[in-house]
């Protein structure tokens, strides 16, 4: 038991404690003493390695934002050159299908052409047959009118041509009074 004045006194030392207290605080100090350059080495170590981590973390940063920078550089210049292989693109494909066109319409013309050079020279070969055939049917005829037959090919020659040149007026006459 604590005494009544032991304990109105809470300033008083006890020297155990105290003494004890002591030896324990000079141990440690004189291990912390012992171990103070070690133990600031480390530190030292530590805070260099963090530092350096810091400093190629940074550096790494920078590195990738560079290479993010030329990324995005090379990304934009494949971005233009899409752009422009897509309007050299358009422009072929324009230019063919002009020059396609125009061979096409140089094709019908020649088409075209074709078929009325054809159309015209079936219309002379009807026209010599039908000449032909009407020049043997007048000749027929002039034999029955006339009654002689006209054997001169002279002679028939030049009633086809007078028959054929009548007609001709005949029709040319038919034609004015259309107009």
């Amino acid at each position: 038991m604590i005494s009544a004045a032991e304990q109105q006194n809470i300033l008083r030392i006890h020297w155990d404690e105290f003494t004890f207290g002591l030896i324990a605080f000079l141990l440690i100090l004189g291990v912390v003493y012992k171990y103070w350059p070690k133990l600031m080495a480390a530190l030292d170590e530590r805070a260099n390695q963090i530092e350096g981590g810091i400093e190629r973390a940074k550096k790494a940063e920078a590195e990738a934002e560079e290479a993010r920078q030329q990324y995005r550089e090379k990304l934009e210049e494949a971005h233009r050159q899409y752009a422009a292989e897509l309007e050299k693109a358009k422009e072929q494909r324009a230019a063919i299908i002009a020059e396609a066109r125009e061979e096409a319409q140089v094709e019908a013309r020649r088409i075209i052409d074709a078929g009325h050079a054809q159309i015209e020279a079936d219309r002379q070969h009807a026209f010599t047959q039908l000449r032909a055939e009407i020049g043997t049917l007048s000749t027929d005829l002039a034999e029955r009118i006339v009654g002689e037959t006209l054997q001169d090919s002279a002679a028939q020659n030049r009633v086809i041509d007078r028959f054929l040149a009548e007609l001709e007026q005949a029709e040319s006459a038919q034609q004015a009074e259309v107009r």
